[in-house]
């Protein structure tokens, strides 16, 4: 009897067109205004599903990067190596301008088409994300100071990937960038920082500054730029700091160690000791967070974005298991539980489809008084549901899922990253708890954006309602912090099911006003009333 004989198992998914099975993310890159990128879209979305590039994310994982304090005789360089899957996977990205090319790309949309490759190419890897957002992020804040950002504008906005580590001056074809805001006795509480800097001739805007203290949290150390705040006389700065100085030395950077970190194992992160280390001011003294915010803003973007690529990417999985596996008598994609399983994961994952795109189309048409409410309080929901959606696309490949082969586990440790990134659940809600208190016209467009689809649906007109007391309630409140989570949750839901009301099909529109502001479905995914079209919902997410 032959008992290792393999039979009724899945096979990889590989070989498919990311972006020619995703719908909600080609009419959202139409509905905002990208259709020039179409192109370029469908050929990242190819490129995803390579069983090359597959490896490459694979590998990249396996093989994490490795720091050298050290050269065989002795002189500190403080390198850290990379395996060669990250940097082919760093290439196509930088390639595809998923860094900073969109901020010199004359074609309408240039924001939303980088948004939509961004959210596909995370699908096959999510650290090498990292450098690719903050490089991405760093343009407009250095264009704050147009002294700084002249040496580093073309480098930074370039389509070619250069990892070697010299000198920009040294003829370097591209630029890469990372951040070092926090430190250990402060974290997202920036004002907490003890790092000082010292004008080394004068200071003022663009000036040199000499900066001393530790980051706790510094991305890609191999980075070539590297932008810091630091205490000067008048308050927290903000500084753009150069890994190597023009002479060719390096900067006073000590890489101290790597973090061992639950997920995003191919991207280094680090903590780092300044010590005299050379920047130029970005922005007026003691004005550094406003000044950095410009690039928080637009990270906080790509959180949502990874996050939506990543629900993507599980929905993906768990719908090509399903039909390759088959039980008690059926395939499981035939199992009516299964089927409402998925589909109510498929809904999750256009929400955040539908809302991310709309977020990249307010920057690219500079929607700034919607873009800054809306950024936020959409990094908190779509980040929010990101860990219960990996687990439960994992839970749908059962044992298959839960071990170290295959994409599953690394997508599930990857789950709670954005969340963590750019400001923790609490500290986004503070931010948008001073936003209704100090910015009104941003609440008033957010109300404004979600009441646009007032009318359509009953359940959505309710929502919109006790967001609208709810509001009233917190300005009469002695404790608003408490009611912080509340508010942005419903802001959150009530714009998700605005857009998908305008422009999702009835079925996926449906569900998710019966589910999430209705109260129809229960708490786990996979409880969408019978009412709902599942088999529609299944057909738009994985069409045949």
């Amino acid at each position: 009897m032959v008992t290792h004989e393999v039979f009724n198992q899945s096979i990889p998914l590989e070989g498919h067109d990311a972006a020619r099975l995703d719908l909600a993310l080609l009419e959202g890159v139409d509905r905002e205004g990208a259709a020039e990128h179409r192109g370029d879209i469908e050929r990242v979305g190819a490129l995803v599903g390579d069983p090359g590039y597959i490896r490459h994310g694979e590998l990249a994982n396996e093989n994490p990067p490795q720091l050298k304090r050290f050269d065989r005789f002795g002189h500190r360089i403080d390198h850290v190596d990379y395996h060669p899957s990250y940097h082919a996977l760093m290439e196509v990205a930088v390639r595809e301008g998923m860094a900073g090319a969109p901020w010199v790309d004359d074609r309408p949309g240039a924001h939303v088409g980088r948004a939509a490759k961004f959210a596909m190419w995370t699908q096959v890897e999510a650290g090498h994300g990292c450098p690719i957002s903050m490089t991405y992020s760093i343009v407009p804040a250095l264009r704050v100071e147009p002294s700084v950002a002249d040496g580093w504008d073309r480098l930074l906005t370039s389509r070619e990937y250069d990892p070697t580590q010299v000198p920009v001056t040294d003829g370097k074809a591209g630029a890469i960038a990372g951040m070092a805001m926090t430190e250990k006795q402060g974290g997202s509480d920036v004002r907490a920082n003890t790092s000082r800097a010292v004008a080394v001739a004068g200071g003022g805007r663009g000036a040199e500054y000499a900066l001393t203290g530790h980051k706790w949290f510094c991305s890609a150390p191999m980075s070539d730029l590297f932008l810091m705040l630091a205490y000067t006389d008048a308050g927290i700065s903000c500084f753009a700091v150069p890994r190597w100085l023009p002479d060719g030395s390096r900067n006073a950077i000590s890489v101290q160690r790597l973090k061992d970190k639950l997920g995003n194992r191919s991207n280094a992160s680090s903590e780092i000791e300044l010590d005299g280390a050379v920047g130029r001011l970005v922005g007026e003294e003691g004005r550094g967070v406003p000044t950095i915010l410009a690039m928080v803003n637009h990270t906080r973007l790509d959180c949502i974005i990874g996050v939506t690529g990543q629900m993507r990417a599980g929905l993906s999985q768990a719908i090509h298991h399903a039909r390759h596996r088959a039980a008690f008598d059926k395939p499981l994609i035939d199992q009516p539980l299964m089927r409402n399983v998925l589909a109510d994961l498929a809904v999750e994952s256009e929400a955040a489809t539908t809302l991310m795109t709309r977020l990249a189309g307010a920057y690219d048409r500079d929607e700034a008084a919607f873009s800054r409410i809306a950024t936020a309080v959409g990094k908190y929901w779509v980040c929010k549901r990101a860990p219960s959606f990996s687990a439960e696309a994992l839970e749908c490949l059962g044992g298959a899922g839960y071990i170290e082969e295959g994409p599953m586990a690394r997508l599930f440790r990857e789950s709670p990253l954005n969340g963590i990134w750019e400001g923790s659940g609490n500290v986004i809600c503070l931010d948008v708890l001073r936003a209704v208190a100090r910015d009104p016209e941003s609440v008033d467009a957010l109300l404004a954006e979600i009441g646009t689809a007032r009318g359509a649906d009953g359940r959505l007109d309710r929502a919109i309602d006790d967001l609208h007391a709810e509001l009233a309630d917190l300005a009469a409140s002695t404790d608003p912090e408490h009611r912080a989570r509340r508010l942005v949750e419903r802001a959150a839901l009530a714009l998700q099911g605005s857009l998908l009301v305008r422009y999702a099909p009835e079925p996926v529109a449906d569900a998710f006003c019966a589910t999430r502001l209705a109260g129809d479905g229960g708490r786990a995914f996979g409880t969408l009333p019978s009412s709902s079209d599942v088999s529609a919902i299944l057909d738009r997410a994985w069409p045949r």
